[in-house]
């Protein structure tokens, strides 16, 4: 028997079937797994290989001891300890407020082809952390959920650049440093912004999103600092595996781009990159983020791709508990794959599908009367009628959801499209209208598909049908 969700009696013009739904995923925080399950970061990388700590590479830290005042360069310290020749260099990119060193990245040193390697980086220069599990404490961390792998790298780079000189890895934690939270644009997260400079996100998530993760950062802080003390034992003669790889001359020296394909991928004992596309002499390598929507570019990274075919919004609706035919909604929406609380992505230029696959659930939603529920449970078909006023009263409901969603908004889109043109415009600003413009063009575009659907209504005078338990939208 199939039970089907509520669709309108009347039929649009070009208008898709909206009675098979699909599971909404949520993404999570990546946590331990099973070796070799894909985490999917495009700097992850697997081996049954292991390398060798700091503390096993004494002979090699006879560098290190030259000199108070030598410093060795990022890729020269990697060429000393087996990188092969490569095609790429390191250039320097200026802080945009002229304050901040300048920030390197990786680039082409000639021109490249699709297919051709760019470097390859050997094993032993590849930080990881996997062997650190077989440490109890550490283990004990991360299976209870109190520190991500993540973090534990952190630990181990803390723990690392306490040593100063006598690291094996300082030439690389120097490079990290020099970064200072900034991505390839050379702007800082906005984890990193005032609050004053976050005001620039005010109608946006965005501003959730950054508080939100701000917050779980200093949780993890928190355990890290509980931990700090036992550094020195936890890590000292410890013999790392690859699992989280963080890659010499990968991100965040590598520049991101969404529609990139190209990869880091373990290949026998390196590391590699292969171009995926034409490069000239200079021109910044790029490789994939992976389907990351804008604002965790931005977040992560300090960047808005304005070509990310992943980018989306999301739109959180969720039954009334008041109603008295909440539990018969709430089964009927489980039949077809959606929560009592269900979240719909929304993905630029697959706006109106999106309106398409919400209007099901918020016809449901609608039902008020008990033998109308009775017809929806009992429904031998794909579909089940419902009236043109409740059908008008849904999308009465999507039209205010989209445009008070847009009156939140501090400036227009239009207002917006004139401080992203002048050229004075400080760098986080920018960064930060070219992440609210887009999100306004999404709005607009479902307001568009909304507004089409109501033109195409047979009969334009209906009254909306009142409903005491329509669904709430965030």
């Amino acid at each position: 028997m199939a039970t089907g969700f509520c669709s309108p009696t009347t039929t649009y013009i070009g208008r898709p079937s909206t009675s098979i739904f699909f599971n909404t995923g949520h993404p999570s925080r990546s946590r331990v797994r099973l070796p070799g399950r894909c985490v999917g970061r495009p700097m992850v990388v697997y081996s049954a290989d292991t390398l060798t700590a700091s503390s096993q590479h004494g002979e090699d830290r006879k560098h290190a001891d030259r000199g108070n005042d030598e410093e060795v360069d990022l890729k020269s310290w990697m060429q000393r300890h087996g990188l092969p020749p490569c095609r790429v260099m390191l250039k320097e990119r200026p802080s945009p407020d002229g304050k901040q060193k300048p920030i390197k990245f990786v680039a082409a040193s000639e021109d490249l082809q699709p297919g051709d390697v760019a470097f390859s980086v050997p094993n032993s220069l590849v930080v990881t952390l996997e062997r650190v599990l077989g440490n109890e404490t550490i283990a004990e961390l991360l299976t209870t959920n109190k520190l991500s792998e993540l973090a534990c790298l952190a630990l181990y780079l803390m723990y690392e650049k306490k040593q100063g000189k006598q690291s094996f890895w300082r030439p690389f934690i120097r490079e990290l440093d020099r970064q200072r939270g900034r991505g390839q644009l050379a702007i800082e997260s906005p984890l990193l912004w005032s609050s004053e400079e976050l005001k620039y996100f005010t109608g946006s998530p965005m501003k959730e999103i950054v508080l939100e993760r701000s917050a779980g950062i200093k949780k993890e802080y928190e355990e890290l600092d509980t931990v700090w003390f036992m550094a020195g034992s936890l890590f000292k003669n410890v013999s790392l595996a690859r699992r989280f790889a963080l890659v010499p001359l990968g991100p965040p020296l590598l520049s991101y781009k969404s529609n990139c394909k190209a990869m880091l991928k373990a290949v026998g004992d390196f590391v590699q990159l292969e171009a995926d596309r034409e490069y000239k002499a200079g021109e910044p390598i790029v490789v994939w983020c992976g389907p990351q929507p804008n604002a965790r570019l931005l977040l992560n990274y300090g960047f808005v791709d304005e070509d990310n075919p992943h980018d989306r919004l999301i739109v959180e609706v969720s039954l009334d508990t008041k109603d008295p035919l909440y539990q018969d909604k709430r089964i009927i929406a489980q039949r077809n794959g959606k929560l009592s609380v269900q979240t719909f992505n929304i993905y630029i230029g697959r706006e109106k599908e999106a309106i398409f696959d919400m209007l099901p659930y918020l016809r449901l939603s609608y039902v008020s009367d008990p033998s109308e529920m009775q017809s929806v449970l009992s429904s031998q078909g794909p579909v089940c009628p419902v009236s043109p006023c409740t059908e008008r009263a849904v999308l009465d409901q999507l039209s205010r959801y989209f445009r008070d969603r847009l009156a939140g908004y501090l400036t227009t889109a239009s207002e917006d499209e004139i401080v992203l043109a002048d050229p004075t415009t400080n760098a986080k600003r920018q960064v930060a209208t070219q992440l609210v413009l887009i999100e306004k063009k999404m709005l607009n575009s479902c307001l568009a598909a909304v507004n089409e659907i109501i033109d195409q209504l047979p009969d334009l005078a209906v009254t909306p049908c009142p409903s005491p338990y329509s669904p709430i939208m965030k």
